[in-house]
Protein backbone atom coordinates (compact mmCIF):
# COMPACT_ATOMS: atom_id res chain seq x y z
CA UNK A 1 0.00 0.00 0.00
CA UNK A 2 1.11 3.46 -0.84
CA UNK A 3 1.63 6.20 2.28
CA UNK A 4 -1.70 7.80 3.07
CA UNK A 5 -2.52 10.94 2.19
CA UNK A 6 -5.60 12.73 3.48
CA UNK A 7 -8.29 14.47 1.57
CA UNK A 8 -7.28 18.13 1.52
CA UNK A 9 -3.69 17.66 0.76
CA UNK A 10 -3.53 17.58 -3.10
CA UNK A 11 -0.35 19.36 -3.78
CA UNK A 12 -1.31 21.50 -6.98
CA UNK A 13 1.53 22.94 -8.77
CA UNK A 14 0.75 25.29 -12.02
CA UNK A 15 4.05 24.68 -14.15
CA UNK A 16 2.25 22.47 -17.22
CA UNK A 17 -1.45 22.44 -18.86
CA UNK A 18 -1.94 24.02 -21.85
CA UNK A 19 -5.38 25.99 -22.33
CA UNK A 20 -7.11 26.04 -25.44
CA UNK A 21 -10.72 26.52 -26.14
CA UNK A 22 -13.28 23.47 -25.94
CA UNK A 23 -15.99 24.58 -28.13
CA UNK A 24 -16.19 27.99 -26.62
CA UNK A 25 -17.05 26.46 -23.61
CA UNK A 26 -14.61 24.29 -21.15
CA UNK A 27 -10.79 22.83 -21.58
CA UNK A 28 -10.36 19.42 -20.92
CA UNK A 29 -7.50 17.83 -19.87
CA UNK A 30 -7.54 13.65 -20.48
CA UNK A 31 -5.59 11.52 -18.01
CA UNK A 32 -5.17 7.49 -18.13
CA UNK A 33 -3.24 5.72 -15.96
CA UNK A 34 -1.20 2.87 -17.18
CA UNK A 35 0.38 -0.07 -16.18
CA UNK A 36 1.81 -2.99 -18.18
CA UNK A 37 -0.96 -1.94 -20.71
CA UNK A 38 0.93 -1.58 -23.87
CA UNK A 39 -2.10 -3.72 -26.26
CA UNK A 40 -5.07 -1.49 -25.22
CA UNK A 41 -2.93 1.62 -25.28
CA UNK A 42 -3.13 0.61 -29.08
CA UNK A 43 -6.48 1.68 -29.11
CA UNK A 44 -7.16 3.54 -26.43
CA UNK A 45 -5.06 6.43 -27.42
CA UNK A 46 -6.27 6.75 -30.96
CA UNK A 47 -10.08 6.73 -30.30
CA UNK A 48 -9.03 9.46 -28.03
CA UNK A 49 -7.49 11.25 -30.99
CA UNK A 50 -10.32 10.50 -32.67
CA UNK A 51 -12.46 12.69 -30.58
CA UNK A 52 -14.15 16.33 -32.16
CA UNK A 53 -14.05 18.52 -30.74
CA UNK A 54 -10.46 17.36 -29.35
CA UNK A 55 -9.31 17.32 -25.69
CA UNK A 56 -7.20 20.12 -25.22
CA UNK A 57 -4.72 17.68 -23.56
CA UNK A 58 -4.05 13.93 -23.29
CA UNK A 59 -1.40 12.70 -19.88
CA UNK A 60 -0.59 9.11 -20.02
CA UNK A 61 0.69 8.58 -16.59
CA UNK A 62 2.72 5.08 -16.20
CA UNK A 63 2.87 3.28 -12.97
CA UNK A 64 6.18 1.70 -13.76
CA UNK A 65 5.29 -0.42 -16.59
CA UNK A 66 7.83 -3.20 -18.40
CA UNK A 67 6.14 -3.85 -21.59
CA UNK A 68 7.54 -0.86 -23.28
CA UNK A 69 4.37 1.31 -22.93
CA UNK A 70 6.50 4.69 -22.49
CA UNK A 71 8.46 4.19 -25.49
CA UNK A 72 5.60 3.13 -27.68
CA UNK A 73 3.45 6.74 -26.48
CA UNK A 74 6.34 8.65 -26.97
CA UNK A 75 7.02 7.29 -30.48
CA UNK A 76 3.25 7.72 -31.70
CA UNK A 77 1.71 9.75 -30.10
CA UNK A 78 3.75 12.51 -29.15
CA UNK A 79 1.35 14.86 -28.33
CA UNK A 80 0.78 12.64 -25.44
CA UNK A 81 2.56 13.97 -22.29
CA UNK A 82 3.80 11.18 -20.74
CA UNK A 83 4.43 10.85 -16.91
CA UNK A 84 6.64 8.02 -16.37
CA UNK A 85 7.03 7.10 -12.56
CA UNK A 86 9.70 5.04 -10.95
CA UNK A 87 7.45 3.02 -9.12
CA UNK A 88 3.45 1.87 -9.41
CA UNK A 89 1.89 4.30 -6.46
CA UNK A 90 -1.64 2.75 -7.51
CA UNK A 91 -4.81 4.25 -8.69
CA UNK A 92 -5.30 7.28 -6.57
CA UNK A 93 -1.79 8.33 -6.76
CA UNK A 94 -1.05 7.82 -10.24
CA UNK A 95 -4.39 10.01 -11.32
CA UNK A 96 -3.09 12.39 -8.46
CA UNK A 97 0.22 12.83 -10.31
CA UNK A 98 -1.42 13.31 -13.34
CA UNK A 99 -3.97 15.82 -12.20
CA UNK A 100 -1.09 18.04 -10.57
CA UNK A 101 -0.46 21.65 -12.18
CA UNK A 102 -3.49 20.71 -14.65
CA UNK A 103 -5.03 23.66 -15.73
CA UNK A 104 -7.80 22.82 -17.78
CA UNK A 105 -11.55 23.41 -16.49
CA UNK A 106 -12.49 19.75 -16.55
CA UNK A 107 -10.34 16.51 -16.03
CA UNK A 108 -10.84 13.26 -17.37
CA UNK A 109 -10.31 9.98 -15.78
CA UNK A 110 -10.17 7.13 -17.94
CA UNK A 111 -8.87 3.56 -17.33
CA UNK A 112 -6.20 2.88 -20.09
CA UNK A 113 -8.22 -0.52 -20.55
CA UNK A 114 -11.29 1.65 -22.36
CA UNK A 115 -11.59 2.93 -26.45
CA UNK A 116 -14.12 5.53 -26.31
CA UNK A 117 -17.06 5.96 -28.62
CA UNK A 118 -17.15 8.55 -31.36
CA UNK A 119 -18.47 11.67 -29.38
CA UNK A 120 -17.94 10.66 -25.83
CA UNK A 121 -16.11 13.74 -24.74
CA UNK A 122 -18.27 16.08 -25.95
CA UNK A 123 -21.23 14.33 -24.76
CA UNK A 124 -19.36 14.50 -21.14
CA UNK A 125 -18.81 18.22 -21.38
CA UNK A 126 -22.29 19.19 -22.58
CA UNK A 127 -23.81 16.96 -19.77
CA UNK A 128 -21.40 19.46 -17.68
CA UNK A 129 -22.47 22.32 -18.92
CA UNK A 130 -26.16 21.78 -17.79
CA UNK A 131 -28.39 23.75 -15.96
CA UNK A 132 -27.47 21.76 -12.66
CA UNK A 133 -23.62 21.99 -12.98
CA UNK A 134 -23.19 18.53 -12.05
CA UNK A 135 -19.41 18.27 -10.57
CA UNK A 136 -19.00 15.14 -12.20
CA UNK A 137 -20.01 13.74 -15.00
CA UNK A 138 -19.87 9.48 -15.63
CA UNK A 139 -20.17 7.66 -18.60
CA UNK A 140 -22.02 4.93 -19.82
CA UNK A 141 -19.64 1.75 -19.39
CA UNK A 142 -20.29 -1.22 -21.59
CA UNK A 143 -18.31 -4.45 -21.85
CA UNK A 144 -15.23 -4.33 -25.04
CA UNK A 145 -16.00 -7.88 -25.59
CA UNK A 146 -19.59 -7.69 -25.32
CA UNK A 147 -21.04 -4.09 -25.67
CA UNK A 148 -24.48 -5.21 -25.46
CA UNK A 149 -23.82 -5.42 -21.83
CA UNK A 150 -23.41 -2.81 -19.15
CA UNK A 151 -20.76 -2.35 -16.80
CA UNK A 152 -21.39 0.59 -15.60
CA UNK A 153 -24.56 3.49 -15.68
CA UNK A 154 -22.36 5.12 -12.33
CA UNK A 155 -22.12 4.33 -9.05
CA UNK A 156 -24.70 3.85 -6.25
CA UNK A 157 -24.30 3.18 -2.52
CA UNK A 158 -26.23 0.88 -0.53
CA UNK A 159 -27.86 1.88 2.71
CA UNK A 160 -25.50 -1.33 4.18
CA UNK A 161 -22.66 0.84 3.46
CA UNK A 162 -21.38 -0.17 0.21
CA UNK A 163 -20.63 0.91 -3.50
CA UNK A 164 -21.90 -1.17 -6.30
CA UNK A 165 -22.59 -0.63 -9.91
CA UNK A 166 -25.83 0.89 -11.64
CA UNK A 167 -27.23 -1.40 -14.43
CA UNK A 168 -24.43 -4.12 -14.14
CA UNK A 169 -24.63 -7.12 -16.18
CA UNK A 170 -27.51 -5.78 -17.52
CA UNK A 171 -28.77 -5.18 -21.02
CA UNK A 172 -27.69 -2.06 -22.28
CA UNK A 173 -31.09 -1.83 -24.64
CA UNK A 174 -32.77 -1.34 -21.34
CA UNK A 175 -30.12 0.85 -19.57
CA UNK A 176 -31.65 3.66 -17.72
CA UNK A 177 -31.17 7.75 -19.53
CA UNK A 178 -29.22 10.39 -18.35
CA UNK A 179 -30.06 11.13 -14.91
CA UNK A 180 -28.45 12.15 -11.32
CA UNK A 181 -26.59 9.21 -9.88
CA UNK A 182 -24.72 8.48 -6.52
CA UNK A 183 -21.75 8.63 -7.83
CA UNK A 184 -19.30 8.57 -10.82
CA UNK A 185 -17.19 5.50 -11.64
CA UNK A 186 -13.38 5.85 -11.89
CA UNK A 187 -12.95 3.87 -15.10
CA UNK A 188 -14.70 7.05 -17.44
CA UNK A 189 -15.28 9.96 -15.86
CA UNK A 190 -15.31 14.09 -15.64
CA UNK A 191 -14.78 16.27 -13.05
CA UNK A 192 -14.67 20.18 -12.71
CA UNK A 193 -11.07 20.50 -11.42
CA UNK A 194 -12.05 23.08 -8.87
CA UNK A 195 -14.23 20.57 -7.40
CA UNK A 196 -11.24 17.73 -7.85
CA UNK A 197 -8.94 20.10 -5.91
CA UNK A 198 -11.56 21.54 -3.33
CA UNK A 199 -11.83 17.71 -2.76
CA UNK A 200 -7.74 17.13 -2.31
CA UNK A 201 -8.22 14.40 -5.11
CA UNK A 202 -8.11 10.73 -4.78
CA UNK A 203 -7.33 9.87 -1.17
CA UNK A 204 -4.22 8.12 -1.45
CA UNK A 205 -4.41 5.69 0.96
CA UNK A 206 -6.97 3.67 -0.58
CA UNK A 207 -3.97 2.58 -3.30
CA UNK A 208 -7.47 1.10 -5.41
CA UNK A 209 -10.67 0.18 -5.18
CA UNK A 210 -13.46 2.19 -3.82
CA UNK A 211 -11.19 5.26 -4.53
CA UNK A 212 -13.91 6.63 -6.51
CA UNK A 213 -16.92 5.83 -4.30
CA UNK A 214 -14.95 8.08 -1.46
CA UNK A 215 -14.34 10.62 -3.82
CA UNK A 216 -17.71 11.02 -5.24
CA UNK A 217 -18.94 10.36 -1.13
CA UNK A 218 -16.93 13.48 -0.49
CA UNK A 219 -17.97 15.98 -2.53
CA UNK A 220 -22.01 14.67 -1.90
CA UNK A 221 -21.29 15.54 1.71
CA UNK A 222 -20.17 19.20 0.23
CA UNK A 223 -23.56 19.53 -2.10
CA UNK A 224 -22.02 18.19 -5.40
CA UNK A 225 -24.39 17.14 -7.97
CA UNK A 226 -23.35 14.21 -10.12
CA UNK A 227 -25.07 13.03 -13.69
CA UNK A 228 -24.94 9.82 -15.49
CA UNK A 229 -24.38 10.97 -18.89
CA UNK A 230 -25.88 7.54 -21.65
CA UNK A 231 -25.03 9.10 -24.47
CA UNK A 232 -20.92 9.03 -23.49
CA UNK A 233 -20.41 5.49 -24.18
CA UNK A 234 -16.79 3.89 -23.37
CA UNK A 235 -15.57 0.05 -24.00
CA UNK A 236 -14.03 -1.31 -21.35
CA UNK A 237 -11.93 -4.04 -20.82
CA UNK A 238 -12.70 -4.60 -16.78
CA UNK A 239 -9.95 -5.12 -14.17
CA UNK A 240 -7.15 -5.49 -16.59
CA UNK A 241 -4.38 -4.35 -14.30
CA UNK A 242 -5.60 -6.84 -11.41
CA UNK A 243 -8.15 -9.43 -12.56
CA UNK A 244 -11.91 -9.30 -11.95
CA UNK A 245 -11.70 -11.33 -8.89
CA UNK A 246 -8.35 -11.55 -6.85
CA UNK A 247 -6.68 -11.68 -3.54
CA UNK A 248 -5.52 -8.47 -4.41
CA UNK A 249 -9.00 -6.68 -5.25
CA UNK A 250 -10.52 -8.57 -2.51
CA UNK A 251 -7.96 -7.76 0.25
CA UNK A 252 -8.25 -3.59 -1.35
CA UNK A 253 -12.23 -3.44 -1.70
CA UNK A 254 -13.09 -5.09 2.30
CA UNK A 255 -10.72 -2.67 3.44
CA UNK A 256 -11.19 0.01 1.31
CA UNK A 257 -15.56 -0.39 1.45
CA UNK A 258 -14.72 -0.26 5.65
CA UNK A 259 -12.64 3.31 5.24
CA UNK A 260 -15.35 4.89 3.05
CA UNK A 261 -18.72 4.06 5.59
CA UNK A 262 -16.65 4.93 8.67
CA UNK A 263 -15.28 8.30 7.70
CA UNK A 264 -17.96 9.61 5.17
CA UNK A 265 -21.28 8.83 6.71
CA UNK A 266 -22.91 11.26 8.27
CA UNK A 267 -23.30 10.19 12.28
CA UNK A 268 -27.18 9.85 11.40
CA UNK A 269 -26.22 7.25 8.16
CA UNK A 270 -23.84 5.65 10.07
CA UNK A 271 -26.16 4.36 13.19
CA UNK A 272 -28.65 3.56 10.81
CA UNK A 273 -26.89 1.89 8.61
CA UNK A 274 -25.04 -0.25 11.00
CA UNK A 275 -27.73 -2.92 11.49
CA UNK A 276 -27.29 -4.14 7.66
CA UNK A 277 -23.77 -3.32 7.69
CA UNK A 278 -22.83 -6.16 9.88
CA UNK A 279 -25.41 -8.30 8.43
CA UNK A 280 -23.70 -7.36 4.57
CA UNK A 281 -20.42 -8.04 6.52
CA UNK A 282 -21.24 -11.75 7.65
CA UNK A 283 -22.32 -12.29 4.13
CA UNK A 284 -19.35 -11.17 2.44
CA UNK A 285 -17.38 -12.95 4.65
CA UNK A 286 -19.49 -16.46 4.37
CA UNK A 287 -19.25 -15.90 0.37
CA UNK A 288 -15.67 -15.55 0.06
CA UNK A 289 -14.74 -18.62 2.73
CA UNK A 290 -16.87 -20.04 -0.02
CA UNK A 291 -14.41 -18.89 -3.09
CA UNK A 292 -11.82 -19.76 -1.13
CA UNK A 293 -10.54 -16.27 -1.12
CA UNK A 294 -11.38 -15.60 2.70
CA UNK A 295 -7.75 -14.76 4.13
CA UNK A 296 -7.90 -11.68 1.70
CA UNK A 297 -10.63 -10.71 3.18
CA UNK A 298 -9.77 -11.40 6.82
CA UNK A 299 -6.31 -9.35 5.98
CA UNK A 300 -8.38 -6.16 4.83
CA UNK A 301 -10.95 -6.15 7.74
CA UNK A 302 -7.62 -6.80 9.51
CA UNK A 303 -6.20 -2.95 8.17
CA UNK A 304 -9.40 -1.21 8.94
CA UNK A 305 -8.83 -2.50 12.86
CA UNK A 306 -5.22 -1.09 12.89
CA UNK A 307 -6.45 2.05 11.23
CA UNK A 308 -8.92 3.02 13.73
CA UNK A 309 -7.19 6.03 15.40
CA UNK A 310 -6.47 7.41 11.65
CA UNK A 311 -9.68 6.48 10.84
CA UNK A 312 -11.17 8.69 13.82
CA UNK A 313 -9.10 11.22 12.92
CA UNK A 314 -9.82 11.24 9.35
CA UNK A 315 -13.52 10.98 10.14
CA UNK A 316 -13.20 14.53 12.02
CA UNK A 317 -11.51 16.63 9.18
CA UNK A 318 -13.58 14.90 6.54
CA UNK A 319 -16.98 15.38 8.60
CA UNK A 320 -16.57 19.03 8.90
CA UNK A 321 -16.91 19.41 5.68
CA UNK A 322 -20.57 18.56 5.41
CA UNK A 323 -23.09 21.01 4.27
CA UNK A 324 -25.99 19.34 3.12
CA UNK A 325 -28.85 17.38 5.19
CA UNK A 326 -28.13 13.82 5.80
CA UNK A 327 -31.41 12.70 4.64
CA UNK A 328 -30.71 13.66 1.34
CA UNK A 329 -27.85 11.55 1.13
CA UNK A 330 -30.07 8.71 2.45
CA UNK A 331 -32.63 9.35 -0.15
CA UNK A 332 -29.97 8.73 -2.63
CA UNK A 333 -28.58 5.43 -0.89
CA UNK A 334 -30.26 2.00 -2.23
CA UNK A 335 -32.31 0.53 0.21
CA UNK A 336 -32.32 -2.78 -1.80
CA UNK A 337 -29.01 -4.27 -0.82
CA UNK A 338 -29.66 -7.77 -0.51
CA UNK A 339 -31.20 -7.52 -4.47
CA UNK A 340 -28.83 -5.69 -5.47
CA UNK A 341 -25.70 -7.24 -4.73
CA UNK A 342 -26.81 -11.03 -5.70
CA UNK A 343 -27.91 -9.67 -9.44
CA UNK A 344 -24.14 -7.88 -9.34
CA UNK A 345 -22.42 -11.21 -7.87
CA UNK A 346 -24.31 -13.55 -9.89
CA UNK A 347 -22.68 -12.14 -12.94
CA UNK A 348 -19.51 -11.53 -11.95
CA UNK A 349 -19.19 -15.33 -10.98
CA UNK A 350 -21.71 -16.52 -14.46
CA UNK A 351 -21.73 -13.42 -17.09
CA UNK A 352 -22.78 -15.83 -19.54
Amino acid sequence: MSGSARPGHLSVDRLFGSRVTFDGFVTTCIIVLNWNGLPWLQRCLPALAAQSPAPTEIRLVDNASTDGSVEWVRLHHPNVRVIALEQNVGFAAGNNRGAAGATADALVFLNNDTEVECGWLAALVEAARQPRSPAMVTSRIVYWDRPDVVDSAGDGYLRCGGGFKVHHGQPAATAPGSREVFGACGAAFLIRREWFERLGGFDESFFMVYEDVDLAYRARLQGATIWYAADAVVKHGGSASMGRVSDLSVECGQRNLELVWLVNSPQEVLWRSLPSHLAYTLLAAMAFFWQGRFGAWWRGKRDVWRLRGEIRARRRAVQHTLTVDWRDLWRLMEPRWIATKRREKRFDFNPD
